[in-house]
């Protein structure tokens, strides 16, 4: 096997994708999750935007949705493949039954669902606020919980489901001013191995995985104690934490984690259920 068209650049940016295929001896394309509908929840840019084009590239029909229209349909414009884009509160119970139900019904099923939509909120646990605390486990963990509740009907009724919850190497281990987040990420780290022995037990044919990025180059550093700085000062340079931090020494991109979503999304990943696929350049080791 050869891959066709790729750039070694590490720092690739999302709506920079190539059109990756890859080839096997005889020239055919060997697309990985063709025919598979998709949900990708916080769509609009960072992660989500390349989840979205790398399982487009590989023939899936993606559905985004973020609360950003504006980039979500800008993600939409950059898929290889058949796509739209829905505006989409993760916290609302409503609307995920609106997601799944006009996704079914456009597209006739539904086989891989990732969960990706969160928020970082940092700060000494002294200040920080309940309204904040309840703000960040409403969108990083509530949502996971109502897109994986609804979907799992839909995906029995297609007869494949793979679920893929975007948690972080902040799941896997503690971190100062960070102890709001590390309760969502670990909470998505546990939920997702409870539901996927539920979906095993009974027979049910879905897989449910975690996905732990650690230093990824992604708009929400840029959030991060946002609420906190001074006008026009960075929330985290992220090269000089890679370096000071990262084992490997260098940053992670999108393509980083997209490809390993991408992975669990098909069939490759069969026989891989309940675990958490770390992608951190060796940080949480």
């Amino acid at each position: 096997m050869q891959l066709k068209g790729v750039t070694n650049d590490p720092r690739l940016e999302c709506q920079k994708f190539e059109k990756w295929k890859i080839i096997d001896k005889r020239g055919d394309t060997l697309s990985r999750v063709t025919g598979k509908v998709a949900i990708v929840t916080g769509g609009a840019s960072g992660i989500g935007r390349g989840c979205a084009i790398r399982l487009s590239q590989e023939g899936a029909i993606v559905v985004v949705t973020d609360i950003d229209a504006d980039m979500g349909r800008e993600t939409v414009d950059m898929l290889r493949g058949p796509g739209i884009f829905l505006e989409h509160d993760v916290t609302d119970e409503f609307q995920w039954g609106q997601i799944v139900n006009q996704t079914v019904s456009d597209f006739d099923g539904l086989h891989i669902l990732v969960n990706n939509a969160g928020i970082a909120i940092g700060g000494s646990i002294l200040g920080f606020s309940l309204e904040d605390w309840q703000r960040q486990q409403a969108i990083n963990l509530d949502g996971v919980f109502l897109g994986v509740r609804t979907v799992i009907p839909s995906m029995i009724d297609s007869g494949y489901g793979s679920i893929i919850n975007m948690s972080s190497v902040a799941g896997l281990k503690g971190a100062p001013n960070l102890a709001a987040y590390n309760a969502t990420k670990g909470g998505v780290r546990l939920f997702t191995k409870g539901v996927a022995l539920e979906c095993a037990n009974n027979g049910w044919p879905i897989r449910v995985n975690s996905v732990h990025p650690g230093v990824i180059d992604t708009p929400i550093w840029g959030k991060v104690n946002s609420e906190y700085l001074e006008d026009g000062e960075n929330a985290v340079d992220l090269d000089a934490m890679a370096e000071a931090t990262v084992p490997v020494g260098i940053l992670g991109y999108p393509l980083d984690i997209a490809n390993g979503v991408l992975f669990l999304a098909s069939d490759e990943s069969k026989y891989i259920t309940g675990t958490e696929l770390v992608i951190d350049g060796g940080l949480s080791a």
